[in-house]
């Protein structure tokens, strides 16, 4: 039986009316304000997209008393995103994240009936062992799929990656040289916001390819 539970508070950006809401969890580490988090709830409101930020208790529990936890159970995540689901309703819902919080919510993409999923930087395999791979439930994935990757992500490097069995209605934006952050490193000549942008410009045409009629 899965658990349930209420709601978490929603951080919004972007206009009301939109075509499509995207709703966005954070990574294992960083809360929902974090910069990169920032920057892509406001590149894509920038942009006509209506975007929810929202926390996992553990992190709602961390910026109420300043400690850190880990995360909550999986079972306790993927209630979460139910939860902010069934808030937003499902029809012109897109849901993803950072890292551990897209994962969450690819693990229950189909499920949900929701318009489609967007992973920022997917966990592929935990730190250093590329041998436990993250990938069983993606082979199969039947919602419409963008995933951000760097390049050089320690957690799913492209060459990593393009030999995995992903589900095609999965697609796999790059960004040159990124990290975990999707950050290139200075040596690379590129800038962390120029990278960001990209990404926000790679959701933004995703977007635009679900966006429904009027």
């Amino acid at each position: 039986m899965s658990e349930t539970m209420e709601a978490p508070d929603l951080l919004i950006d972007g206009p009301a009316r939109a075509g499509l809401t995207v709703a966005l969890a954070h990574g294992a580490g960083a809360p929902m304000d974090s910069p990169f988090m920032a920057a892509m709830a406001a590149g894509l409101a920038a942009r006509g997209w209506r975007v929810a930020r929202f926390e996992f208790p553990y992190m709602a529990a961390r910026r109420a008393d300043g400690r850190k936890r880990p995360p909550n159970p999986q079972a306790t995540l993927l209630a979460t995103w139910r939860a902010v689901i069934e808030a937003l309703g499902p029809k012109r819902l897109v849901i993803g994240g950072k890292s551990m919080g897209g994962r969450m919510a690819s693990l229950i993409a189909d499920e949900s009936g929701v318009a489609g999923l967007m992973c920022l930087g997917y966990p592929f395999h935990p730190p250093g062992k590329p041998d436990r791979l993250r990938t069983a439930h993606l082979a199969g994935l039947r919602a419409p799929a963008l995933i951000v990757q760097g390049t050089r992500d320690p957690l799913g490097r492209a060459a990593e990656v393009r030999g995995y069995d992903l589900a095609p209605a999965i697609r796999v934006a790059w960004i040159e040289d990124g990290d975990h952050n999707l950050v290139p490193r200075k040596t690379s000549g590129r800038a962390h916001d120029q990278a960001w942008a990209e990404a926000v410009a790679a959701m933004d045409e995703f977007l635009r390819d679900l966006e429904p009629g009027p």
